[in-house]
């Protein structure tokens, strides 16, 4: 199968929505995709037992030692599709997601029970289910279980781009997240995402991990998430994947109830939401967490800096993506706390990214990279220069380029992505001592006294200059004087123009 199959059935699955809102109808879709997984996965498993004398087929736990989920017999997708007409079928699904949950304990409370509601159509159920057993052929194989991880994240994404604003709360696109993760190289230890909407951060570590030969045991995966939707969708999208970590829900919210203070996380990942007013801070004046100064009440931006980098490790590192304002703002103390993480090596670098990068929102973006210790230490093996009073600015704003077949949505390219990731590690000095380089327009490494002079504020742009004016051969004087030549040829044609327009105005009076 092409990877044109994510979008084909993604088409025809949001032509059966009707006026049903996406964001109610995605967990309609993800949640019966989930099932045909798991049904796929232990009928490969089980068919493999029944060949093995020494296996018993029908023992759960045999599933379980497997990292495969048991079904019971009347939650399999082939008694379901066989059912797909009957009156009751949203009922039937219904009953099959509390059972599934029944045996597996790590799926408890986490699969919609919305199927057998007045209000969802028979239709729309049956004919999800008919769409996902004659357009999902499934043989069993390792790559059937990766194909549908591939639509089930292509679905997230196409949701998130349709909900528009809601939507990007909940997901950060692909190639934010594999920037980051590039640069990160989450490959052992424990990875924490504060604010983890659908899990993409950890599939993409997961994804990484594999692309580099490792193991995905290697890492431990830590998250909350306030949106109990969100939350729920975040467990499928790693239980498919066989990522089982502690994910922490709470309505409050991460900076109010803290899942995990006394934890400290090697690789922390997040796209905590832009600029929220509404998050407490006048009750978390005194918190232990705020070591740069207590941020603004009306600004959350620099609540979830501080808390990431409190959880860091003593080794550990940090990619957040945040407003730009962050960058620059000196509203409320944020340019007293931008200085004291400056001044405390807690930055590492800057990346200014371009617009239109993310679902429903215009506002320009950037990546913060922190660190708890920049005086040393590894990654992926390498040993790290000491980069104490230094920071890395790159200037991505004009990469990017807009995705096949969408006006208004950016992304980067491969090329660009390993760029942007190479430049970090080569000044980081894993790559040899001439692996980096200053680019005019692009990257520069600044010391924190010029840091300075400019006010504290890590706008990528006031560092890096701007890039090399392309030579083209030809001398000053000539062009000079054929660009003036040029100029006039234009301004008299604009006048012949004015002169006809008024003519023929003039002969319909």
């Amino acid at each position: 199968m092409t990877k044109e199959i994510e979008k084909t059935l993604f088409a025809a699955a949001d032509k059966m929505r009707g006026k049903m809102d996406p964001g109610e109808y995605k967990y309609v879709a993800l949640g019966l995709l989930f099932l045909r997984y798991v049904s796929a996965a232990f009928d490969a498993k089980h068919k493999e037992f029944l060949a093995d004398d020494l296996a018993d087929a029908d023992d759960p736990e045999e599933y379980a030692a497997e990292n495969v989920f048991w079904v019971p017999d009347t939650a399999r997708w082939d008694h379901l599709a066989a059912n797909a007409k009957a009156a009751d079928i949203g009922v039937q699904v219904d009953n099959a997601m509390r059972e599934i949950e029944k045996v597996n304990e790590t799926l408890k409370d986490a699969l919609p029970k919305v199927y057998g509601r007045a209000e969802l159509s028979r239709d729309i159920v049956a004919g999800l289910i008919e769409l996902f057993t004659n357009d999902l052929t499934l043989s069993g194989s390792a790559s059937d279980f990766d194909l549908i991880g591939r639509v089930y994240e292509y679905f997230i994404g196409e949701f998130a781009s349709n909900e528009g604003k809601r939507g990007g709360e909940f997901y950060t696109p692909k190639t934010i997240v594999a920037t980051l993760v590039e640069m990160l190289e989450p490959t052992s230890g424990r990875v924490y995402d504060p604010c983890c909407g659908t899990g993409g951060f950890f599939v993409q570590s997961e994804k990484f991990i594999h692309a580099h030969q490792g193991r995905v045991d290697d890492i431990a995966v830590y998250g909350q998430e306030s949106n109990p939707t969100t939350y729920k969708l975040a467990r499928i999208n790693l239980a498919m994947r066989r990522i089982f970590g502690n994910i922490a829900w709470n309505h409050e919210g991460t900076l109010v109830r803290d899942a995990f203070p006394d934890e400290r996380f090697e690789f922390i990942l997040a796209n905590p939401p832009f600029n929220v007013s509404d998050w407490e801070g006048e009750r978390l004046r005194e918190d232990n967490r705020w070591q740069f100064g207590a941020p603004p009440v009306g600004n959350a931006n620099f609540a979830w800096l501080s808390h990431i980098h409190h959880h860091l490790s003593a080794n550990g590192i940090a990619g957040v993506v945040l407003a730009n304002g962050s960058m620059s703002s000196m509203q409320s103390g944020e340019g007293d706390i931008r200085r004291a993480m400056i001044e405390n090596d807690a930055v590492d670098a800057m990346v200014a990214l371009p617009t239109q990068l993310f679902f429903g929102t215009q506002i320009p973006a950037c990546l913060w990279i922190l660190a708890k210790d920049k005086s040393n230490g590894h990654a992926a093996g390498r040993t790290l220069r000491d980069r104490r009073k230094e920071v890395l600015f790159i200037d991505a704003r004009k990469m990017g380029a807009l995705v096949p077949g969408s006006r208004k949505q950016k992304e980067f390219s491969v090329e660009e992505i390993a760029k942007i990731a190479e430049t970090y590690h080569g000044w980081r000095g894993e790559l040899g001592d001439d692996a980096y380089a200053d680019e005019a327009g692009f990257c520069a490494s600044v010391t924190v006294d010029d840091i300075e002079k400019h006010g504290f504020v890590l706008t990528p742009g006031r560092y890096v200059g701007a890039g090399a004016v392309k030579d083209d051969g030809e001398v000053f004087e000539e062009k000079f004087t054929r660009l003036i030549g040029e100029l006039r040829g234009h301004f008299a044609e604009g006048r012949r123009l004015e002169g006809e327009i008024e003519a023929r105005l003039g002969a319909l009076e």
